[in-house]
């Protein structure tokens, strides 16, 4: 009896980093961490890790502190920033716990040294966990102020070797304008990363985009909110989301 096309089908990417916004895990709250929201994001992450897909997760603190607002107000920017990498921390060890809740095996790894709560970032360290199947969460950006969360994943994807990022949003990719604000904003299906640049377009800082793009790195920009998208998206899905890539039509 032939293989239905469900039993064979295989996911397209075999390691990916997904970024997740601080403020994608207060829900609808404000601030700080919805439960409900941070269930929700252990169950899609866990059901692609089923998938034989190696996961890692770089986790934003905007939610709890975002460095560049106080900065702007008159904070310090680097005594700032080093606060809105603590804040990631605490997001990191929260999606662990709900990670582990589901027992998926995870390791919280820290750019900022603290022995307590997190393993010290190791790049050879970080790709054996991949391998042995557990969910690594990369915390504390790139232990450096004026560096992002977004350029974080984009530097931690490289030293991985993942074949994608995948952003986590609340809209489902990449519009023209604020599709929250304007009801004519035009969805992308695809994009090239000098038509981000040019468009000047925010998806993910400067500094990121132009290490994807030296590097040949694709960005997946999709709807996290909507139950089974991450499954969809490493399962070779085009119609989740905006691809973003060197060359659009590749």
């Amino acid at each position: 009896m032939p293989e239905s096309k469900s039993s064979i089908e295989k996911p397209v990417y075999k390691r990916i980093l997904l970024k997740v916004t601080g403020e994608g895990l207060a829900g609808s709250q404000k601030y700080g961490i919805e439960l409900q929201r941070l269930q929700e994001y252990a169950e899609e992450i866990k059901s692609t890790r089923e998938l034989g897909v190696e996961v890692a997760v770089v986790v934003g603190g905007g939610n709890i502190f975002r460095g560049m607002s106080v900065a702007a107000k008159g904070m310090e920017r680097a005594s700032a920033d080093y606060m809105g990498m603590l804040a990631t921390v605490l997001n990191g060890l929260a999606l662990q716990n709900a990670l582990e809740n589901v027992d998926v095996h995870t390791r919280v790894m820290t750019a900022i040294e603290m022995q307590a709560v997190a393993e010290p970032y190791i790049r050879r360290r970080a790709i054996r966990h991949l391998e042995k199947g557990r969910v690594v969460i990369f915390v504390a950006g790139t232990g450096n102020p004026f560096f992002t969360t977004d350029t974080t994943a984009a530097l931690r994807a490289v030293e991985i070797g993942a074949e994608a990022i995948l952003k986590a949003t609340k809209v489902d990719g990449v519009y023209d304008r604020d599709p929250m604000q304007f009801d004519d904003a035009v969805r992308f299906d695809k994009m090239s990363f000098m038509e981000v640049i040019k468009r000047k377009l925010n998806v993910m800082d400067p500094t990121a985009i132009t290490l994807c793009m030296e590097n040949n790195l694709p960005i997946i920009v999709f709807d996290f909110l909507r139950k089974g998208n991450l499954k969809k998206v490493v399962m070779g899905d085009n119609e989740i989301g905006t691809l973003i890539r060197r060359d659009k039509d590749a």
